[in-house]
C-alpha cells in the first residue's frame, strides 16, 4: 500500500457552485505546474462562510513542497508536497473557533488540509514561513476531513487508509482582523472532487459589509469612466458590455467594461466603464441596475448591490490645474508635499527642485523635488530643501518652469501655471529653563521657570519621578539630597527636552566621634564627622576648656583622683545662611586604670558591693575573666571588662564560701600579655 506522499492525484474545483472552467495539461501522467486560479495561494478562492465550494474535478498540479509540524521534521518522514491543491482565502470578522468539513464526492478518496494565519504576510510565505502554519490533518484513510469539536489536537501525518487514522482536527482559534488561508490537497487516483463547507464553528468569517458603489471618475477626455467599489466583488456577475450601467443624463451609454483585477484573481473592486460618445461638461450620475445577466454586481456571498444605486461626478474639459495645498511642515522638517487635484506627470518634475522655489522669515534653497510616482504618476510632488526648517511663520512656494524648461504637466496634459501657495512652519523649541534657590539650614527652596518662547503651550516637568505641568514650579529640596530635573517642551508641532540634575549639601549638621571612657592620664581625642557647608566651630569640653579648630588637639582633662563626669559639645556654624547645629556626649574619665581585683563582695542587694568584677579594665585588650567555685565548677566568665558577677548561677544565689578567679588580658598602651588569678570571698 502506497502512502499519501508517493502519489500523485488530480484536482479541480468551480466557485460557489458556478462551474468554471480552467486549462490544464499533463504530459506523460506526470503533474504540471500550478497555474489554474486558485491553485495558487496568490489566487486563493475568496470564502463566503455561508457558501458551500463543489469542486467536481481537480486538476493534476503541484507547486512547492509542504512542511508540516510534527511529521516533516522526523527522520525518514514523508515528503509532504502541496499536489493537486486548492486554496481558499478568508479574514476573521468576530473571533472565535473555526469549523469546516470537506466531503469527498465519492468513496475511497483522500483529502487533506493545511490552516495558515497570513495577517500582514504575502500569500506565498507559507512555503518559506512556518509559523503561519495553525493546524492541518494529512491522515490517509478514506473520509471527510476537517475540523470539528470532537477532533483530534494536533496535525496527523501521511499514513495509509488501513491504519484509519483520525481525519477531524480540533477547531482552531481564529483572531479578529487575521487573515487566513486554507489548502486543501487531493490525495487519490481519481478526479471527484468534493465539498467544502464552513459550520459548528463560532467565528464569523463572512464580511458583513454589504457591496456598494464608491466613487466614479471620468477620464481627461470623456470616454471612459472609472468607477470604484466600496468591497470587491465577483468576476462573474458583470457583463463585458456594461449593460448594468448608465448615466443621467444620457448623453453617451456605456458600450464595454473592464476590471482591473479579473485576469489573476476572482474578485474586484474597481471597473474601467467605456462610453459610447465623449462626455460635455456636466454633473452626472453614474447609475446601477440589473445587466443582461439578471444581476447588478454580486459580491463573494452572492449579496448584490442595490438596484438604481447612484453614485455623483463631474466632468468638465481639462483646464490647467493649480496646486491643492502644501502639506503641514513638521518640526524641523526638510521637506514639503504639494497636493494636486489631478495626478501629475513625474518625468515632468526636474530633479534639482527648479520647478519650485521659496520665501519666507528665513532664507531656504530647494535641493530636490520628486513624486510618489504609480504608473508613472504621482498625486503629489515631494520638495526637499537643502537645511531644515527652523524657523517658524508663513513660507511662499512658488511653482513655476523648472531648468528642464517645462513646468509641471497633470494627467490630461495640461501644463500648470506659475503660481504661490503658502504654508506655515512652526519654531523649534528649547527645552531649557532657569531657576533661583533660596538655601535654608535643613531645606532649600527652588523656583523653576521656562520662558514659553516660540510659541510653547505645554510644559511636562519630572522633579525625582513626579509629574508637573506648569510653566513655573516652586518645589522644596532637603538641603542633603541628590535630584532630578526633566523638561519636556512642545508647541504642538515641535517639541524639546533638557534635563539636569541639582546635588544639594548645604544642610549645617553637627556630629562627631569620641571614646565614652578614658584613664585620668589620658587626652581626649576626638573625631569631627559634621556635614554640610559649615564655616566655623566651637568644641566645649564642659568647664574644662574650649578649641575653635575643626578637627581640635587632644585635649586633657584634669586629674581629681576620683571617677569623674564632663559633656562634650561640638556646634557647627554657617554664617551666610544663618545655620546654627550642635551634638553633644557624656565623658567619663575614670578614677585610675589600674588594673585590679577585689578580694571579697556582698551580693545582698544593699547597694554596696554588691557585685564581682576587675576594676579600670579599660586597657584590658583580649579580655578574658573567669570564676570557679572549690570544686572546680565554672560559674561565671565575660569577655567584656564591664560585666559583673551577682553571686548566682542560672538565677540561684551560691553558697558563701572562697571561689577561684583567673584574668588574662593584654595591656593597651605597653602591649604585654598578662595572666593573673587569685580567690574571691562571697560574703552573705
Amino acid at each position: 500500500m502506497f502512502t499519501k506522499y508517493q502519489r500523485m492525484n488530480f484536482f479541480y474545483k468551480p466557485y460557489l457552485s458556478l462551474f468554471i472552467t480552467f486549462l490544464f495539461f499533463t504530459v506523460s501522467g506526470e503533474a504540471q505546474v500550478c497555474t489554474n486560479l486558485g491553485q495558487t495561494p496568490s489566487t486563493a478562492f475568496p470564502v463566503c462562510g455561508t457558501s458551500v465550494f463543489r469542486q467536481d474535478i481537480v486538476p493534476l498540479c503541484h507547486t512547492n513542497p509542504v512542511f508540516v509540524p510534527g511529521c516533516s521534521d522526523q527522520p525518514n518522514s514523508a515528503a509532504y508536497e502541496n499536489r493537486n491543491p486548492y486554496f481558499y482565502r478568508f479574514t476573521c470578522f468576530t473571533a472565535g473557533t473555526l469549523g469546516f468539513t470537506i466531503t469527498p464526492l465519492v468513496a475511497n478518496e483522500d483529502y487533506d488540509w493545511q490552516l495558515y494565519d497570513i495577517t500582514g504576510k504575502n500569500p506565498d510565505d507559507i512555503f518559506t514561513d512556518n509559523s503561519t502554519i495553525v493546524t492541518g490533518n494529512w491522515a490517509g484513510t478514506y473520509a471527510p476531513t476537517g475540523a470539528s469539536a470532537t477532533g483530534v489536537s494536533g496535525i496527523q501525518c501521511a499514513s495509509t487508509p488501513s491504519d484509519n487514522a483520525p481525519t477531524f482536527a480540533k477547531m482552531p482559534n481564529l483572531i479578529q482582523g487575521h487573515e487566513y488561508i486554507l489548502m486543501v490537497s487531493h490525495f487519490t487516483d481519481t478526479q471527484s472532487g468534493y465539498n467544502l463547507s464552513f459550520s459548528g464553528g463560532t467565528a464569523v468569517i463572512t464580511d458583513p459589509t454589504e457591496p456598494h458603489l464608491l466613487s466614479a471618475k471620468a477620464d481627461c477626455d470623456g470616454t471612459k469612466i472609472t468607477l470604484k467599489l466600496n468591497k470587491k466583488v465577483r468576476c462573474n456577475s458583470f457583463t463585458t458590455a456594461g449593460t448594468e450601467f448608465s448615466l443621467l443624463p444620457a448623453v453617451s451609454t456605456v458600450i464595454a467594461a473592464v476590471p482591473d483585477s479579473c485576469g489573476f484573481a476572482f474578485d474586484f473592486d474597481e471597473i474601467t466603464l467605456t462610453l459610447s460618445a465623449p462626455l460635455t461638461n456636466n454633473n452626472y450620475q453614474l447609475i446601477i441596475n440589473n445587466g443582461t445577466d439578471g444581476n447588478t454586481l454580486l459580491d463573494n456571498c452572492a449579496r448584490a448591490i442595490p438596484q438604481n444605486e447612484q453614485v455623483p461626478f463631474t466632468y468638465a474639459i481639462p483646464q490647467p490645474i493649480f496646486a491643492d495645498s502644501v502639506g503641514r511642515a513638521g518640526c524641523s522638517t526638510d521637506t514639503v508635499k504639494v497636493y494636486f487635484p489631478k495626478k501629475i506627470a513625474c518625468n515632468t518634475i526636474s530633479p534639482d527642485g527648479s520647478d519650485f522655489s521659496i520665501t519666507g522669515p528665513a532664507p531656504l534653497t530647494v535641493a530636490t523635488a520628486y513624486g510618489h510616482c504609480v504608473n508613472g504618476q504621482s498625486e503629489y510632488a515631494i520638495v526637499k530643501f537643502t537645511t531644515p526648517v527652523y524657523v517658524g511663520g508663513t513660507y511662499q512656494l512658488t511653482l513655476k518652469a523648472g531648468n528642464d524648461g517645462t513646468v509641471l504637466v497633470d494627467e490630461c496634459g495640461q501644463e500648470m501655471p506659475a503660481h504661490t501657495r503658502s504654508f506655515t512652519a512652526a519654531d523649534t523649541v528649547n527645552a531649557g529653563f532657569t531657576y533661583t534657590t533660596s538655601l535654608g539650614c535643613r531645606e532649600n527652596t527652588y523656583l523653576f521657570s521656562h520662558n514659553g518662547a516660540h510659541q510653547v503651550n505645554s510644559w511636562n516637568w519630572t522633579f525625582n519621578g513626579t509629574a508637573v505641568n506648569t510653566q513655573t514650579h516652586s518645589i522644596i529640596f532637603p538641603a542633603t539630597s541628590n535630584n532630578s530635573i526633566q523638561l519636556i517642551v512642545s508647541n504642538g508641532v515641535c517639541k524639546d527636552t533638557a534635563n539636569t540634575q541639582i546635588d544639594l549639601n548645604n544642610e549645617v549638621k553637627a556630629s562627631f566621634n569620641m571614646p565614652d571612657i578614658i584613664c585620668p592620664e589620658d587626652p581626649l581625642v576626638v573625631e569631627n564627622t559634621s556635614s554640610g557647608q559649615v564655616t566655623s566651630w566651637l568644641w566645649k569640653y564642659d568647664v574644662a576648656g574650649s578649641s575653635t579648630e575643626k578637627d581640635p588637639p587632644p585635649f586633657l582633662f584634669p586629674q581629681l583622683n576620683h571617677e569623674a563626669y564632663y559633656t562634650v559639645k561640638l556646634l557647627a556654624y554657617n554664617s551666610t545662611l544663618g545655620c546654627i547645629d550642635s551634638a553633644r556626649k557624656t565623658l567619663t574619665v575614670i578614677d585610675f586604670c589600674l588594673i585590679d581585683v577585689p578580694t571579697a563582695f556582698t551580693p545582698n542587694n544593699d547597694g554596696l558591693n554588691d557585685f564581682f568584677q576587675p576594676h579600670s579594665a579599660f586597657k584590658a585588650d583580649n579580655y578574658q575573666f573567669k570564676v570557679y567555685n572549690r570544686w572546680g565548677q565554672l560559674v561565671f566568665q565575660s569577655n567584656n571588662w564591664q560585666e559583673k558577677w551577682d553571686g548566682k548561677v542560672n538565677g540561684l544565689l551560691q553558697n558563701t564560701g572562697v571561689y577561684v578567679w583567673m584574668l588574662s588580658y593584654t595591656h593597651r598602651d605597653t602591649g604585654k600579655e598578662v595572666f593573673r588569678k587569685g580567690t574571691v570571698t562571697l560574703i552573705r
